[in-house]
């Protein structure tokens, strides 16, 4: 069966199914061949259906007519302006949700001005409209409202939420985070032919993380702020863009820095359970950093990409930054959170972690993510050594780049200096060339550069003292 036949079998109208296949044709012709048989179906089917929809998400602005039921979540401004005919005309928006999304309402004229005082978040409404394209998404002009004090839609009003509480639907969001990663403005061709601004910044608080996405005249503060700060959204929206919730703030909405700090938790997967075409979040310390290099793409425009490898207590991976993100000032030692980036097959059939424009790539300072296991933080991170010998200095002869041996009665002796790319048991230390895993009881921190005595036995070094 094919797709007309599928949709008119579930159409509830009278009409002949000869009949249903003139008017997609017809539909097909009149939109100028920008619809296929089965979108043409779905429009016809829609119109004789008398336009209801199921929910807020089947909205589609191709649609002549629809009818659904949905919360009002905000009521915007009432809005004044001189219509071409001199006279005065009316707007105000609504935003309306249900459980599948939501969407922006429009009433205008005369019930514009009464909806102002009587309509209230959190009424119910059976509305009755046109849906069109805005400039943040599908916008329905009404033409009629009819309250629905039965109904029940499960969908939060407004409010102070978390990162990780976030909903389809809400508007009036209240969010206090820390900016994690930033974006530049990017410009674009409305289809009224004005020009539109968007910008990108990642929030993180203890629940989680959320992308937030600024327009037009909120655009900018995106590069006002760096990574670090804390900041408070006021009245911001909820929308859903590739399978995840985003925050967006609009012409309505603010973006505050606050004088006090909001705590980032950054939750991470092992390393060793990623596969490839999995876009995941994962956590480790900078083993190694690459010069950055640049490139030349197709369109004859210049790239950037900078490759660091990461590892945490279940393997490493390599990461790729690419453009903005290979500016990222990191180095050997630094503890990284890299999301959403995407995993895909390296050099030599290696897993590379590929991290693009929509990945957010954090050095931490003081987190400590769950990586399957302890992790020292860099809340303890501090200056010089410890442990067995801390303190004192080294034996003349004994410390080098890459390690130098001495023979005693004891047999081969070893030294080799590195950075510390992994506390706890057993300990990594990095040199650059080389990396060793150390067992010793020693109390060294992340980051630290440390010698270390003793004897290699197969891939262990165990250390008799620490500098």
């Amino acid at each position: 069966m094919g797709a007309i036949e599928e949709i008119y079998a579930d159409l509830d109208a009278d009409v002949s199914e000869e009949e249903f296949r003139e008017a997609v044709e017809e539909k097909i012709e009149q939109m100028g061949g920008l619809a296929d048989e089965e979108t043409a179906a779905m429009l016809i089917a829609h119109e004789l259906d008398g336009g209801e929809v199921e929910t807020i998400a089947d909205i589609e602005p191709g649609l002549e007519e629809v009818k659904f039921l949905g919360k009002v979540t905000s009521v915007g401004e009432l809005r004044t302006f001189e219509r071409d005919d001199d006279g005065e005309g009316h707007v105000l928006n609504l935003d309306v949700a249900d459980e599948s999304g939501s969407v922006r309402v429009a009433v205008w004229g005369e019930d514009a001005v009464a909806a102002e005082e009587e309509i209230k978040a959190g009424d119910v409404f059976r509305i009755k409209g046109r849906p069109k394209d805005g400039y943040n998404g599908i916008e329905v002009s009404a033409d009629r409202l009819e309250p629905d004090d039965e109904a029940d839609i499960e969908v939060e009003i407004g409010g102070r939420v978390t990162a990780g509480s976030l909903s389809m639907g809400q508007s009036d969001v209240t969010l206090r985070g820390v900016v994690l990663d930033t974006g530049s403005v990017r410009t674009f061709d409305r289809d009224d032919g004005s020009e539109g601004r968007v910008s990108n910044l990642t929030l993180g608080d203890e629940t989680g993380r959320v992308r937030v996405t600024l327009w037009d005249d909120r655009a900018e503060r995106a590069e006002q702020l760096t990574a670090g700060q804390s900041v408070e959204i006021v009245d911001g929206y909820v929308r859903e863009r590739d399978g995840s919730l985003e925050l967006h703030v609009g012409e309505r909405s603010g973006i505050d820095e606050l004088e006090e700090s909001v705590e980032f938790a950054p939750d991470a997967d092992p390393i060793a359970d990623v596969e490839i075409g999995e876009t995941v979040d994962i956590s480790g310390v900078v083993r190694s950093a690459d010069p950055k290099r640049t490139f030349d793409r197709d369109d004859g425009s210049e790239g950037q990409v900078r490759n660091v490898r990461v590892q945490d207590r279940t393997d490493d991976i390599r990461v790729a930054l690419w453009g903005e993100k290979a500016d990222t000032d990191l180095g050997p030692g630094d503890e990284v959170f890299c999301a959403d980036v995407e995993i895909q097959e390296g050099w030599q059939d290696d897993l590379e972690a590929s991290a693009g424009w929509r990945s957010t790539v954090v050095v931490l300072d003081g987190a400590e993510p769950d990586r399957g296991g302890d992790s020292a933080g860099l809340d303890q991170f501090t200056d010089g050594a410890s442990g067995n010998g801390a303190g004192t200095e080294a034996a003349s002869g004994d410390e080098n780049d890459g390690g130098e041996t001495e023979n005693t009665a004891g047999g081969e002796v070893e030294t080799f200096t590195g950075t510390v790319v992994q506390p706890g048991d057993p300990v990594i230390l990095d040199s650059g060339d080389e990396t060793v895993h150390v067992e010793t009881d020693a109390d060294v921190h992340l980051g630290q550069e440390v010698t270390v005595r003793g004897r290699r036995d197969g891939e262990t070094f165990r250390a008799e003292d620490v500098f």
